[in-house]
């Protein structure tokens, strides 16, 4: 696709989302690693369920180091109001594991004090940390102009002819930070999420689909299909206890039938032989 197109189609969809889902209010008076641990509870659910899980982690826990050392399973227990309780408890765990095996401490807000350019990429060293969470903290940490992208995001925009498959392997939107302006970042970040986990989680949906395609008509041969329904044999009816008296009675009949004729058969063979 050409770049013209590309940024036609981004533009377009900034408009559509606004008519069909309000921005989520941008949080504040958050630490860098509370940002980072906020995005490993939302990449793949909507704001509302995240804030709450991501409160209730605060509350459940002494610190970040007691939720570091937790299990999946629990922390499962705790975050299951997500989409996806145990990939986001594996994101938490090893975030916080990431990060404290390279400063050996959670206060990381230095980062904001030097180069944007510097502290994303220390952050993409850092193992366990999605490039979801790297560019929601290069947004909402760093103040930097990073729109992130979760698994539906790029499923949408492969539907919507924006990026192709391989660049969706690489994570990667061409053009998306040139074509939306940082000042509308953050609001194009928030809407384009909730679009995105909707048609994660309901890619059949009328409503959604009547979205994608008031963004982009043609986008409707790309929509994901239900697999057709694969032909069921039919069961033999089951005999029932008077089905199976009455095959045992016509049975019993037959045989007592075939005895008398048997028996006949031998009377006239002994009838006609000649007596010596």
């Amino acid at each position: 696709m050409s770049a013209s197109n590309r940024a036609d189609i981004l533009t377009k969809t900034a408009k559509v989302l606004k008519k069909h889902f309000k921005p989520a209010a941008p949080p504040t008076d958050r630490s860098v690693l509370e940002h980072l641990l906020y995005a490993c509870c939302l990449e793949n659910s909507k704001h509302e369920v995240a804030d709450d899980v991501f409160a209730k982690l605060q509350e459940s826990y002494y610190d970040w180091n007691e939720v570091r050392v937790t299990t999946i399973a629990e922390l499962s227990e705790v975050m299951a109001p997500l989409n996806d309780p145990p990939q986001a408890a594996n994101r938490l765990k090893r975030a916080l594991q990431g990060v404290f095996e390279k400063y050996y401490s959670f206060d990381i807000d230095v980062l904001r004090k030097g180069n944007l350019g510097k502290a994303v990429k220390e952050f993409e060293s850092i193992n366990g940390i999605t490039p979801f969470g790297v560019s929601y903290v290069a947004q909402n940490a760093l103040s930097g102009h990073s729109i992130p992208v979760n698994a539906g995001g790029f499923q949408l925009f492969i539907v919507l002819d924006v990026i192709t498959e391989a660049e969706a392997s690489k994570g990667r939107v061409p053009g998306l930070e040139r074509t939306v302006p940082k000042t509308k970042g953050v609001e194009f970040g928030s809407l384009l999420h909730q679009l995105a986990v909707d048609f994660n989680s309901s890619p059949y949906s009328p409503k959604i689909r009547s979205i994608i395609l008031e963004i982009e008509p043609s986008a409707k041969d790309r929509l994901p299909k239900r697999e057709a329904k694969k032909p069921t044999q039919k069961a033999a009816p089951k005999k029932t206890a008077k089905s199976k008296a009455s095959s045992t009675k016509s049975t019993a009949t037959k045989k007592s039938a075939s005895g008398k004729t048997t028996k006949k058969s031998a009377t006239k063979r002994l009838a006609k032989r000649k007596p010596r």
